[in-house]
């Protein structure tokens, strides 16, 4: 297989004459709202509309997949397949927006590939970058642009993955870098000095966590920062213990941190077994040194859920 077999299938359809399953509709936009904690008085009422960042939620093809998805797409994918890159992870997407989707709307869409990379080498393995453009239209008319970019490779065997890890002298693979972008550089900044910053709109006081450079209950764009206090409590969590990528050991349990201060933020739950983190359970935060570059915000147990958790254990031991 030749770059050039992969660069000619660039600008051909990957789905064409696609239609959503359903209307934009309230329930799905009160479903979100709830799950994002997004309380904007914009999603509800007579003149309601839809979060923008749902614009990708109503093509979704559900279990059984799109449809309408071209001949095209799947002779690019099974190229990539014979060449032995068979697997997959979505890397990122950019969303462009155009005008506000309305209960009612009817959406329909058309993607098209648009760009296939060269051969990249990454932790994962070696593959190629595919990036394909869907152009969303509410009865019609264009509503947005919604790229969505993964990676096809081979995976690095685990032996190979355990020799460039750790090699004479070297240290274990470092964790993925964050991105940081002007929008949330000063989150970053924050980091670094041991602070937790959560933005606080100028205009009606909102507090926003993650990072946004828009107030999503008035769209002002003056705010300003106040520090957490680092107390919170576990509001939902996963333990991870697949797929295993090098730099982390699972399993481990990701959680979904409500700050005292009303926001919430994903990270990690350190000192406690994974299994024993539960719904409610207070957390306090503290700052993990991941390596000579990377300080990361994550949440230990309080005094009094730590002692409780060290009881259960030595309970289970005796038992």
């Amino acid at each position: 297989m030749t770059y050039e077999a992969l660069k000619a299938f660039e600008g051909l359809p990957a789905a064409t004459a696609g239609v959503g399953r359903d209307l934009v509709n309230e329930p799905m936009i009160r479903h979100w709202c709830e799950a994002m904690g997004d309380t904007n008085p914009a999603y509800e009422g007579p003149d309601a509309v839809a979060p923008s960042t749902m614009l990708q939620a109503w093509t979704m093809g559900g279990l059984s997949g799109h449809q309408g998805r071209s001949g095209a797409y799947d002779e690019l994918s099974a190229l990539l397949d014979g060449a032995g890159y068979t697997s997959v992870v979505a890397t990122d997407c950019e969303q462009e927006y155009l005008r506000p989707l309305r209960p009612g709307d009817a959406i329909t869409f058309d993607a098209v590939i648009e760009s296939v990379s060269e051969r990249k080498t990454t932790k994962l393995g070696t593959g190629h970058f595919v990036t394909t453009r869907m152009d969303v239209r509410a009865d019609g008319e264009l509503a947005g642009t919604h790229r969505f970019r993964i990676l096809k490779y081979a995976p690095a065997s685990r032996a190979g993955r355990a020799a460039g890890a750790v090699g004479a002298g070297q240290q274990q693979v470092r964790r993925p870098r964050p991105v940081v972008n002007r929008d949330n550089a000063g989150f970053w900044d924050g980091v670094r000095e041991h602070r937790l910053l959560i933005q606080r709109c100028e205009a009606c006081g909102t507090l926003r966590f993650p990072w946004l450079p828009g107030c999503g209950a008035c769209a002002s764009q003056n705010w300003s920062t106040v520090e957490a206090s680092g107390e919170g409590t576990v509001f939902s969590y996963v333990v991870m213990h697949h797929p295993s990528f090098p730099a982390f050991d699972p399993p481990y349990a990701v959680g979904l941190i409500e700050l005292a201060e009303g926001v919430r933020i994903i990270s990690n739950v350190v000192g406690v077994p994974y299994d024993k983190v539960r719904i409610g359970m207070p957390v306090r935060l503290e700052f993990l040194r991941v390596d000579e570059e990377l300080e990361l915000p994550v949440f230990r147990p309080g005094d009094g859920a730590a002692v409780g958790v060290a009881a259960s254990v030595a309970a289970g031991r005796e038992g």
